[in-house]
């Protein structure tokens, strides 16, 4: 494994535009919870850690159930998700691993029943932004703190 540069801390004035970015597109009228859903189904997808444990707490301190937390990766068959939740996690998962045209037209449709138009550009920068946070993540293999102070077993 390379030694890689932590992107945060070589580049910051680089990265923080991406923060900026993020925090405005969060701020702009989407529901809180759904915002860290959505952030948290991206990063499953992408296996970013980093970005699993910091928008795991997120969302919990700000009042999301563990319970919804732990079944996200299965929220086609769990009853806990509205459908406007069901078509923003659908619209994260086609936005996310991109190739399946008919999947993303099914997913958009299911979007555009549930969100506005204004809401649906929200959406899709929000997925945007957490996708470009997990490829940095993992490009430079960012870990999150509890690695740092972790001892193997």
């Amino acid at each position: 494994m390379s030694n890689r540069p932590n992107p945060y801390a070589v580049a910051y004035p680089l990265v923080q535009p991406l923060i900026d970015f993020s925090t405005t597109v969060a701020e702009m009228g989407l529901e809180p919870s759904l915002v860290e859903l959505i952030k948290i189904r991206a990063s499953q997808i992408n296996g970013c850690a980093m970005c699993l444990h910091m928008h795991t707490r997120d969302a919990i301190k700000a009042g999301e159930s563990e319970m919804r937390i732990f079944l996200l990766d299965a929220w086609r068959e769990s009853p806990l998700y509205s459908e406007r939740e069901r078509a923003a996690m659908g619209w994260t998962e086609v936005l996310s691993v991109l190739g399946d045209e008919a999947a993303r037209e099914r997913a958009y449709e299911a979007v555009a029943a549930q969100f506005t138009p204004e809401e649906q550009v929200k959406l899709t920068l929000m997925i945007s932004a957490i996708n470009a946070f997990n490829r940095l993540n993992l490009a430079f293999r960012v870990k999150h703190p509890a690695a740092a102070s972790r001892v193997a077993a």
